[in-house]
């Protein structure tokens, strides 16, 4: 399609497109650079009008070159509910919530995995591997299984059952293991050149992050193109939070928006908090949080691979990073689920955790327009719940 190069986040080495890439020659991400104002040609807002919905509406700034490659279960184009009972209990009339957990598989992941499946078919992949907290396992094990490739799930042991089921009932290969999503990424590198195996760990490879940005021109679709005030994000690996900055940066050159941008806050658990601690003490990276815990899985990620572009992201955009723990983000979800019938992921609560703390600080106003991000369906952390009643 449109795509001219990619490019490493750090050092702004260029690579061919159509290849086979993980990291660049610096170990760093790659990111996925397009012709925008050829795209913009045929992607305009009026010809939205009439394009599907599903994330392939913003065809032109995704990198399939042939349709054929397209593997897709239906994904993106998620509601974005005003909360208004739950805006009325905070005194906030602008709260809204962006409800992931209704794409396929029940969780944002089902972008990112369904645009890394569709590559990898496109570049010739025929064995996937990946290391997961449990949702992105899922769904890269259900667009595998969609476009007739072989899925190797790697997992922690306490990974919640309906994740790991999930991905049995896919037909991939699970192994669990002792330890933390770190220590699955270990073993995937460890064993993927002798097994064949392509690695889609996040921001590992460059194009999980460009069915992640498609959050950002929905959102931004959604609101007649006003870019929300404040957007409130769980953060384990980051991928959305990255995608989401990249597609504002694109739309504005495709003349879709202006420069104004969001105030971007990171939310993590109290249990695993590296973006948090790093931002707090002015860093540029995020090193790894020892002995991480938490309930909310998909928050206990120890060390980003991106943490530099997200800790940039959040201070060019004048955000904030926020912990909350895990008692917060469960009492939360019940909040949120009596007050707009959605049953989120302990990830999603954890934003309303955190705008609470956000507006009682003053960090953000009560008048200004806000979304959450429910990232996945709450009834796949029925343990999480469990251990709280067991309390």
């Amino acid at each position: 399609m449109y795509v001219t190069h990619l490019e490493c986040s750090k050092t702004g080495e260029t690579y061919e497109p159509n290849k086979l890439y993980n990291l660049s020659n610096a170990g760093k991400p790659l990111l996925v650079r397009y012709d925008l104002k050829r795209a913009a040609e045929t992607l305009t807002k009026e010809s939205l009008k009439d394009r599907p919905s599903t994330l392939w509406r913003y065809r032109e700034v995704l990198p399939v070159v042939n349709d054929e490659n397209i593997v897709t279960l239906g994904e993106g184009w998620t509601p974005l509910p005003h909360a208004k009972r739950l805006g009325a209990l905070l005194g906030m009339p602008e709260l809204f919530i962006k409800d992931e957990s209704l794409n396929p598989t029940g969780a944002f992941k089902a972008r990112g995995l369904c645009l890394a499946v569709s590559m990898a078919k496109e570049l010739g992949v025929g064995k996937l591997a990946i290391p997961t907290a449990g949702n992105a396992g899922g769904a890269m094990a259900a667009y595998a299984a969609k476009a007739g490739l072989e899925a190797y799930v790697f997992m922690p042991f306490d990974t919640p059952a309906a994740n790991r089921i999930e991905c049995q009932q896919y037909g991939a290969h699970v192994a669990l293991v002792d330890g933390l999503i770190t220590d699955c990424g270990a073993e995937v590198a460890k064993r993927k050149e002798a097994e064949g195996w392509f690695d889609v760990s996040t921001l590992k490879e460059p194009y999980r992050i460009e069915g992640k940005k498609t959050m950002g021109y929905e959102l931004a679709e959604q609101f007649g193109w006003e870019l929300p005030d404040v957007i409130l994000y769980p953060t384990g690996g980051g991928t959305g939070l990255v995608g989401m900055w990249k597609a504002f940066d694109e739309m504005e050159a495709m003349g879709w928006i202006g420069p104004k941008r969001p105030r971007m806050v990171s939310v993590q658990a109290a249990g695993c908090a590296p973006i948090v601690r790093a931002f707090e003490n002015g860093w540029d990276e995020a090193p790894e949080f020892e002995n991480a815990h938490t309930a909310a899985s998909g928050l206990r990620v120890p060390r980003a691979i991106g943490d530099f572009i997200m800790l940039e992201i959040l201070r060019k955009s004048g955000g904030t990073a926020v912990a909350v723990t895990d008692e917060e983000m469960i009492a939360d979800t019940k909040v949120i689920g009596s007050t707009e019938g959605i049953f989120c992921a302990p990830e999603g609560s954890a934003c309303l955790s955190a705008l609470k703390k956000m507006l009682a600080d003053g960090r953000v106003k009560a008048d200004e327009r806000v979304v959450l991000f429910n990232t996945g369906a709450g009834g796949k952390y029925l343990e999480a719940f469990r251990l709280k009643e067991a309390k």
